[in-house]
Order: C-alpha cells, then sequence, then structure tokens
C-alpha cells in the first residue's frame, strides 16, 4: 500500500506540467508551403507605374533615410507600449517627421496617440499606415516596429520628391490594432475621407500580397441565476457557472458544424466567489471570427443562439454584449494594387508568393481589414525570418530587430512609396484597382454593417 500511494504521488507529480503540443503539422505545412513558394511567383503588374526617374529618385530617399529608420525601429522595439498608450512611440515618431520639416497633427482624429500627416495639394490620393502598438509582456511580438518604421519611410521618400508627385499622400500613424480598433477609431471621425486607396506592410515568414486575414467580433455573454446555500437549499438557486459551463460545451458541440473558414475561442472570466454559494453571476467572453462578413455574421447568431439556450436550460437571465471594441472585418484584397505590390517589391530582390501558397488556416484578424471595405487596399505580409516563428511570440520580437529585419523595413519602405507613385501616376492603374473594388462589393458603412443584419 505505501509504494502504491507513493507511485501515485508520482504520477500527479508527472502531470504537474503541460504536454507539449506535436508540431508536426506545422513542419508539414512549412514543407508544403515551401514547396508550392519555389513554383509560385505573384504575378506582375502590367501597369505602366511611375516614371523610371522617380522611382530612382525614391529608392535614393530611402537610402538618405537609412539610418534614421532603423535606429527607429529599433527605439520603437526598446521601448514597447501597449494599445492607446504609445505617447513615447508616437511622439519619436512625430519628432523624426517635423525634423524633415513637414507639419504634423498630434493626437489625430480623436485618439491621443494617433497622429497625421501630408504632402501635395490635390489629385489622387493615398494613405500610408503605420503601427506602433505592442504586445502586453511580449513586446513587439507583431513586429509593429518594422510597420511602423517601413510606413514611415515610405512617406518620408515621398515627402522628398512631392514637387514630382501628380497627387496627395497621406501618412496615419494608427494606434491599438491589438484589439483596439485604433483605424475603425480613427475612420468613424473622417481619418479616410478624401482617400482613395490604402498601403500598409506587416512582419511575417514569408512575402505575400493578398494574404487572408480574418474578420473578428467580441461576444460578451453575462449570465445572472439566483444565489443560494450551495449545500442547504441548492434546489433554491439558479446556477449562472453551470450556464457558462453549457454554453462553453455548446460552443465546442458546435465546432464540427463550423466551416474551415471559422474560428472561435473564448474564455470564462467571472465564476463565482466560493464553492458553498450558487453563483449568482458568471460570464464568459469569446472571440468570433471568419473569412467572410456574411459568415461572420452568421457566426454570431449562431453563438446567441447557443448562449440563449444555455440561460434556459439553467434559469438563469443572459446579457449579450458584443463588441466592446470595434468589429474587425476580412481584409479585402486588390488585384492590381498587389499586382503593383509584387513588380515593385521584387526590384529589391523580393519574390512574392501567389495567393493560398501559405495555408489559409495561418489566418489572425486586423482592423486594417476595415480600411479595406472603405477604399482599395494592400496589407502586404513581408518576410523577416526563413525560421517558421509564430506572431505574438517573443521570439518573433527578437526577429524584428535583426539585419534581415533591418533590409526589410528599408526594401518594405521603397516598395510602398514605389506603389504609391504607380498610383498617383497611372490613371489606368487607379481605374483598375477602383474596378476590382467595386466588382468586390464596393465601400460598406462598417459600423453599422452588423446591426442591418
Amino acid at each position: 500500500m505505501h509504494d502504491r500511494a507513493s507511485n501515485i504521488r508520482e504520477d500527479a507529480h508527472d502531470v504537474g506540467s503541460p504536454r507539449p503540443p506535436d508540431d508536426f503539422l506545422l513542419r508539414h505545412l512549412a514543407e508544403e508551403t515551401r514547396a508550392r513558394a519555389r513554383t509560385s511567383p505573384a504575378s506582375a503588374s502590367p501597369a505602366h507605374g511611375a516614371d523610371p526617374g522617380l522611382l530612382e529618385a525614391l529608392s535614393g530617399a530611402v537610402a538618405e533615410l537609412g539610418d534614421s529608420l532603423l535606429e527607429a525601429s529599433h527605439d520603437l522595439s526598446a521601448h514597447p507600449e501597449v494599445s492607446f498608450e504609445e505617447h513615447r512611440s508616437a511622439a519619436a515618431l512625430a519628432d523624426l517627421v517635423e525634423s524633415h520639416g513637414i507639419e504634423v497633427v498630434r493626437g489625430a482624429h480623436g485618439l491621443d496617440t494617433a497622429l497625421r500627416a501630408e504632402v501635395g495639394d490635390s489629385g489622387p490620393t493615398m494613405a500610408v499606415l503605420s503601427e506602433y502598438d505592442a504586445l502586453p509582456g511580449i513586446g513587439h511580438g507583431c513586429g509593429h516596429n518594422v510597420i511602423a518604421t517601413a510606413g514611415l519611410g515610405a512617406f518620408l521618400a515621398l515627402a522628398a520628391v512631392r514637387d514630382r508627385l501628380p497627387g496627395r499622400v497621406v501618412w496615419l500613424g494608427t494606434p491599438a490594432e491589438e484589439g483596439g480598433g485604433g483605424k475603425e477609431l480613427m475612420a468613424q471621425q473622417g481619418a479616410f475621407d478624401g482617400v482613395d486607396a490604402a498601403l500598409m506592410v506587416h512582419p511575417f515568414t514569408f512575402d505575400i500580397a493578398e494574404p487572408v486575414f480574418l474578420g473578428r467580433r467580441q461576444l460578451r455573454a453575462t449570465f445572472t441565476g439566483i444565489t443560494s446555500h450551495a449545500s442547504a437549499q441548492p434546489f433554491m438557486g439558479r446556477n449562472a457557472l453551470d450556464a457558462v459551463n453549457l454554453m462553453y460545451t455548446g460552443v465546442g458541440l458546435h465546432r464540427q458544424q463550423l466551416p474551415p473558414t471559422d474560428r472561435v475561442h473564448g474564455v470564462v472570466t467571472a465564476g463565482g466567489e466560493r464553492p458553498n454559494v450558487i453563483p449568482e453571476h458568471a460570464e464568459m467572453l469569446f472571440y468570433l471570427r471568419s473569412e467572410y462578413p456574411e459568415s461572420l455574421a452568421v457566426l454570431s447568431e449562431r453563438l446567441a443562439d447557443i448562449a440563449r439556450g444555455a440561460a434556459l436550460m439553467t434559469g438563469c437571465g443572459v446579457e449579450l454584449s458584443w463588441d466592446e471594441a470595434p468589429p474587425y472585418l476580412p481584409v479585402r484584397g486588390n488585384r492590381p494594387l498587389a499586382a503593383s505590390w509584387t513588380t515593385r517589391y521584387a526590384e529589391r530582390g523580393r519574390v512574392v508568393l501567389a495567393p493560398d501558397v501559405v495555408p489559409r488556416m495561418f489566418a489572425g484578424s486586423t482592423d486594417f481589414g476595415n480600411v479595406s471595405y472603405r477604399v482599395p487596399g494592400v496589407h502586404a505580409m513581408v518576410k523577416i525570418t526563413d525560421e517558421d516563428l509564430s506572431l505574438h511570440t517573443r521570439d518573433f520580437a527578437d526577429a524584428a530587430v535583426t539585419p534581415e529585419a533591418d533590409r526589410v523595413v528599408l526594401d518594405a519602405a521603397y516598395a510602398l512609396a514605389a506603389v504609391t507613385a504607380d498610383y498617383l501616376s497611372d490613371a489606368d492603374l487607379r481605374a483598375a484597382a477602383a474596378a476590382d473594388f467595386e466588382a468586390a462589393g464596393g465601400a460598406v458603412d462598417v459600423p453599422s454593417y452588423f446591426e442591418r443584419r
């Protein structure tokens, strides 16, 4: 008996740590992706684009900016700030713009840490975007230091040749991409009024012009029960934690019917205080994601039904609270602009992959999706490492300040500037981008999209 008890204690100790997941699938998918990448470059742009002399001038301007851009990228990485608290980061970027004699609006479009600057007076208008918020406890594990400085470098290069630009360029510093919906909040305050198209880049492990990003909504389900003594009179209570349990189970059972385009993940944020008191308050927070706005709306309705069913089964009340931060729509690609990106990024020795080379399952969400349903846009992914690193990790934060990431900052800055010059210079490219946007459904009233369904 003594030996058996010792074995039980030893076994219990053995399961005290989580079992690491097997990474076979990641390794297998990565190898498949590399194999497809060797034979599947994206299509180059047929548009004539900007004058070669203008492109050469932009390349020279990026080179001259190189040291200051890389210093800014490393500075942001060393001083990460989370959503809506990017005061130092915003100030450093604004100071750099102002050092080039360009006026910056600080606290732009209703957000303390948002920025706006522009060059040019009239004509077609391109917005180039920078993100600079970090992740709690991880820092720039999504590489926003690369995003910020590549976008800023493109704007400053364009500003250096402003007299040769047949249009206007707006630079927007956009806070709180990591869940806060900064771009949507800015859009509702007029950030994209008068803008014809928008561009930005995001670091990754592959070069892609048309990546998949899922739409995302938040659902908080708050269940209200009736408290009672859990031993003496449990029959007089209504257990709110039971309702949470049933909702979590219901969502789990629903996963069999989820299409591969959808994701649901949730946590219990409240579940009672003491075991001898039947909980009268419990709640859950879910993220719902889908590749299409329409299917995200369908998924939303299904989750609401599951919550109401859990309430009915337990005799509890339920309150559903949607989108404490603005919902994110999926990113809508634009093929003519993506082709222009592919051509210009290739000028820096980069090979941009065709759509669907990278598995569509490797998809998160971004508030640029909301921008892409207002105006034609490109949210290109740029490769900063050969390793199979996941975003939102400390390893990826380290990768965002390597020599390779530094080269990407400058290459992406040039390509962003060159695509902007193509767009402003080429009426046929503008028309093709607008036609592609309209064929995909045209502009959407983003704030009311889910309210109308």
